[in-house]
């Protein structure tokens, strides 16, 4: 075999056994100077900071076939400890009695507006519309199916009057599902990866995307870059980038809870995870040329960061395709591989791994107290999690590459749990 394809193939295989472990050192550090640097030694979550003023806001819920859960995100937006805010909430074309649900909801609080879908327009759609009728400069939009903190909108308000160029600010959900093993994997799994992923990559300069489920933004910024894109599968990472692009500061607030629904089936997390797999490289794929001037060199570590993401799972793929084969076949020395754990390696990668998620558990017990009985569960996180997510990797480009541009992004109800 060549000498340059003797070289490549095992650089690939370093790559897919030290990728993850360089990543999770990296988030570590960030995540931790993030903790000292602003969360430390900031108030609880039940008792934000005083503002120096408290200017009006809207906040908006989009809705589609969420009769279930709508009276209870209704009445906690209702309960915000906030002086001066209004509801909107859009009815997207949904089957079920949403429409009049939300209408009784209106007479009942006085802040609520509701704007009616006759067919189903799509989350970005309802978000562009609320925003245009939206009577105040800053909006804070959540899920039909969430329950948004008293505080919350506090919190997040606080950034927008801190920093004239801070576009949009992104809350910390916390998961209500956990009557099955997934739930509550995914329980640690917001915590350990999620939160400190978002704190690491607030530090080195960009976030990858706000919430979709909680987050917060400044309506001249949204303005400025056209608001939400109506054909991306994932409405919260195109307007991230779009905004960022436009030099606007994107910022995490982890005292801003929401408490969320999650899938608890594999079929349910599956959609959802190939969905945000597909709408990560739709925003590659969309932005690339944008990212090519110096100005925008603070996204290039993001946009790295996230391809070399890409090209691991394909390479895990192939290290997995010649680790079956070599069950059955006899391949060359260099392509054989005996065991996907290897010894060493495996051992440095698992106590890292559990290092990583009791430093994520210890700096979230302050927002959730008895957290850290999850990081049981998280034992499970490498079997479960990352096969889904290796596959929903790997399967997700071509969907991106071969979705038509333009194609309306339109509501399907996902998964929300057992309970």
């Amino acid at each position: 075999m060549p000498e340059i394809l003797t070289s490549y193939i095992q650089a690939v295989f370093s790559f897919v056994y030290y990728y993850p472990l360089f990543m999770a050192y990296l988030w570590m550090i960030g995540a931790i100077y993030y903790y000292l640097r602003w969360e430390r030694t900031s108030n609880r979550p039940d008792n934000p900071p005083l503002l120096p003023q408290y200017p009006g806001v809207s906040i908006i819920v989009p809705c589609h076939n969420e009769s279930k859960n709508l009276e209870e995100t209704i009445g906690c937006l209702a309960a915000q400890d906030y002086p001066d805010f209004e509801i909107i909430a859009v009815n997207d074309g949904s089957t079920d009695n949403t429409g009049a649900m939300l209408k009784e909801l209106a007479r009942r609080y006085d802040r609520l507006r509701v704007i009616d879908f006759s067919k189903n327009q799509g989350k970005a759609m309802g978000l562009r519309m609320a925003a245009m009728v939206a009577r105040h400069e800053f909006l804070v939009c959540i899920d039909g199916d969430a329950l948004l903190d008293r505080h919350a909108t506090a919190w997040m308000v606080g950034h927008f009057l801190s920093g004239a160029r801070v576009g949009a600010v992104t809350g910390n959900p916390r998961i209500r599902t956990r009557s099955t093993l997934l739930g509550k994997i995914q329980v640690g799994e917001f915590s350990a990866i999620i939160g400190l992923i978002r704190r690491a990559q607030r530090i080195y300069g960009r976030v990858f995307t706000v919430s979709g489920v909680v987050s917060a933004f400044r309506k001249s910024a949204l303005h400025s870059v056209g608001y939400w894109t109506t054909d991306m599968v994932t409405e919260d990472i195109d307007i991230s980038w779009k905004l960022q692009i436009a030099h606007w500061d994107v910022r995490y607030e982890p005292h801003a809870l929401c408490w969320i629904l999650m899938p608890e089936t594999f079929r349910g997390l599956w959609r959802q995870r190939l969905r945000w797999a597909q709408g990560g490289n739709e925003v590659l794929m969309r932005y690339f040329w944008n990212l090519s001037s110096w100005r925008k060199r603070r996204m290039w570590p993001v946009f790295i960061e996230y391809l070399t993401s890409v090209f691991w799972g394909y390479s895990m793929l192939g290290v997995l395709v010649l680790w079956v084969l070599g069950l059955f076949i006899e391949l060359p020395s260099l392509l054989y591989v005996d065991t996907l754990i290897p010894a060493w390696p495996g051992l440095v990668l698992a106590m890292t791994c559990l290092l990583q998620f009791a430093v994520s558990f210890a700096i979230e017990s302050r927002y959730e107290k008895g957290i850290i009985r999850y990081l049981y569960w998280m034992i499970w996180y490498p079997l479960a999690f990352w096969v889904i997510n290796l596959l929903t990797t790997v399967v997700a480009l071509p969907k991106a590459i071969l979705k038509k541009k333009g194609q309306r992004a339109i509501w399907v109800s996902p998964d929300r749990g057992l309970s």
